[in-house]
């Protein structure tokens, strides 16, 4: 960036801050898929099926690195601080994932007996785990056929009763 050290903690402080601002602009351009798929779609299974498609896509996207910055950060980070934001900021996607299901559940769209928790956290698994597999070097395909199965776990209509 051509950017001297001086210039860089003038204009954001510390090392931690500039980071921050960095995972801020990184979940605006190529994290917000999961807001937009929850806030779009009209169901928490069509939301999650979108989120892992958009997933797929944008995990193998060429010419950016694979995987999310969001998930993988953590793993090389030594500050403490900076691992417990990476970790609320995906919690708080489970939790939205978790939300959603459970509005699908009261308006009758999926069974009473779903446990909404074990659901989201499943979904946040195969995100994190796409994640993994794309910086592995899993094609956008072999993720797509990742969705196809962790589809099959969610029930379809509310008329589930076993």
């Amino acid at each position: 960036m051509d950017i001297g050290a001086p210039s860089l903690y003038a204009a954001f402080g510390d090392k931690r801050s500039l980071f921050e601002e960095v995972v801020r602009e990184y979940g605006a351009r190529y994290g917000a898929f999961t807001d937009r798929a929850l806030a779009e779609e009209p169901t928490a299974r069509a939301a999650v099926e979108r989120m892992l498609r958009e997933a797929a896509a944008a995990y193998t996207e060429p010419g950016h690195p694979h995987g999310c910055l969001v998930i993988h950060a953590a793993a090389n980070c030594s500050t403490p601080e900076v691992e417990q934001s990476l970790r609320e900021r995906r919690n708080a996607n489970i939790a939205a994932i978790e939300n959603r299901v459970r509005a699908d559940v009261a308006a009758g769209v999926l069974p009473a007996d779903i446990d909404a928790a074990v659901l989201a956290r499943h979904a946040g698994a195969m995100i994190q785990g796409m994640s993994q597999q794309a910086r592995d070097g899993a094609s956008r395909e072999e993720l797509e056929a990742l969705v196809e199965i962790a589809l099959a776990i969610w029930p379809r209509t509310g008329t589930h009763t076993g």
